[in-house]
């Protein structure tokens, strides 16, 4: 098999390449690293509506002044738009949701201290530009014409093409936010032990994780309502992946999925060339119409692999996708669920027990019923909560095996307190704003800008 160690912009020769790329993800068990991703909603403190770009209060001020600790900017048609440090980066959602893609990591102390710090800075500097920023799933206010677009090349063309595939891509885009996180491999039957556990235990994290109530001030009738968005955004991009459980499974049925994706766009000296609806197919024989005759290199693929946005997405590592953002602690407590679940032997083994004879409509019934009941969903005589329970013994146990502890002697178990204390009384972050919202709040949504900001 070719190997992918060549230089990204040279073009592919052989599509044998787009396998080995993924591939050149396998990294020995010493090497496996935890890198922890969250999205979070600005508001202005005086009338809590979305910074925009621009202006002394923006997103770009607030940007530049994060470099005071040490980011590097990252300009697009000389404006600021991400940061970059230590492996780690600061980036814009369409809406100007502030982003923070941590460093690869080796313990989940190191990653919830590195969430600390970035919060910290965050706030330092927002204070100056009375700016709050809040934890949620779902923009629980404003409306989708009332939020701000980024000046970025690539959110033109996506807003442009979503209206065209479902109707909920630009509220994907714009009033969702989320934490995930991204684990490796040693080999490609370790991947694909890890990409089923995920895929089927997804719904989980997503109940454990409910946190999208409101929109436009009121409740929709979800609890996640992020993730209900996800089922009418472009289903040639979203999903459960259902041929992941089938026999034959690795590395190169899932680039068959990826080929068959529809392109976003193609990037060429500092522009973002629109693709929208064409072929990578075509791209790879040198017939893409934006950009004819020329060949994809892997950086194009690369690029297109984060185009789509399945439950659980491969690349040279295994995203998480299912999760509400939220406040600190559950930034925390989400990689320590998956690590401990997927980093330690025997709890994959315990968890693929868990899961190994879910039917395929079962697995659908719970990435169906999840994001308008949580936890109280029925399943199999009982409900996710149990579920949720039973995953939660088996990440704590892998966890506790896994014994990496901080300078206090204290293990990673701790960071999974959250979602222990929510599994065992059965309420979600979501049915808990609920009853303030119809309670002490008096149905006033201004209410959760003042008590939930971090």
């Amino acid at each position: 098999m070719p190997t992918a160690s060549r230089s990204p912009d040279a073009p592919i020769v052989d599509p044998r390449e787009l396998t080995a790329e993924i591939a050149s993800g396998e990294k020995p068990r010493a090497d496996w690293r935890i890198g922890t991703e969250h999205e979070k909603f600005g508001f202005r403190l005086d009338d809590l509506r979305p910074p925009t770009f621009d202006g002394e209060r923006g997103i770009e001020a607030l940007l530049d002044g994060l470099t005071r600790f040490g980011w590097d900017p990252v300009r697009e048609n000389g404006r600021t738009v991400a940061l970059l440090r230590d492996g780690a980066s600061v980036t814009l959602e369409p809406a100007g949701q502030l982003e923070l893609s941590g460093a690869p990591l080796l313990d989940i102390h190191e990653t919830c201290q590195e969430v600390g710090n970035h919060l910290y800075e965050v706030k330092a500097v927002a204070d100056e530009l009375r700016l709050g920023f809040l934890g949620m799933g779902f923009q629980p206010k404003w409306r989708r014409d009332e939020m701000p677009w980024m000046p970025k090349g690539r959110y033109k063309i996506m807003r442009e093409y979503m209206p065209k595939v479902g109707s909920l891509g630009l509220d994907m885009m714009t009033r969702t936010c989320t934490v995930q996180v991204n684990l490796d491999y040693i080999t490609e039957a370790d991947m694909v032990k890890k990409f089923r556990v995920a895929l089927a235990l997804q719904p989980i994290a997503t109940a454990l994780f409910a946190d999208s109530p409101f929109t436009e001030g009121r409740p929709n009738g979800y609890l996640s309502y992020r993730s209900h968005i996800w089922t009418d955004t472009d289903g040639d991009r979203t999903g459960m992946l259902d041929f992941v459980f089938e026999d034959g499974f690795g590395y190169e049925r899932y680039v068959d999925y990826i080929l068959d994706v529809p392109m976003y766009f193609a990037y060429r000296d500092g522009v973002y060339h629109d693709a929208s609806g064409q072929s990578f197919r075509d791209f790879l024989r040198g017939g893409l119409p934006a950009l004819p005759g020329e060949l994809p290199t892997l950086r194009d693929w690369s690029d297109h692999m984060t185009t789509a946005f399945p439950e659980v997405r491969l690349k040279k590592f295994l995203e998480m996708r299912g999760a509400d953002g939220g406040p600190w602690n559950r930034l925390c407590a989400l990689p320590a669920f998956w690590v401990g679940l997927l980093y330690d032997d025997a709890a994959l083994d315990a968890a693929w027990d868990l899961v190994r004879d879910f039917t395929r409509a079962q697995r659908h019934a719970l990435r169906d019923g999840v994001p308008r009941t949580a936890l109280a969903t029925p399943f199999r005589g009982s409900s996710v909560r149990e579920l949720a329970i039973e995953a939660l013994k088996i990440s704590a146990a892998g966890l506790r095996r896994r014994d990496r502890r901080n300078a206090q002697g204290i293990d990673e178990v701790r960071f999974l307190e959250p979602l222990i204390e929510l599994a065992e009384a059965g309420q979600t972050p979501a049915e808990r704003k609920l009853e303030l919202f119809h309670g002490e709040w008096g149905g006033d949504i201004d209410r959760v800008f003042r008590e939930f900001a971090y």
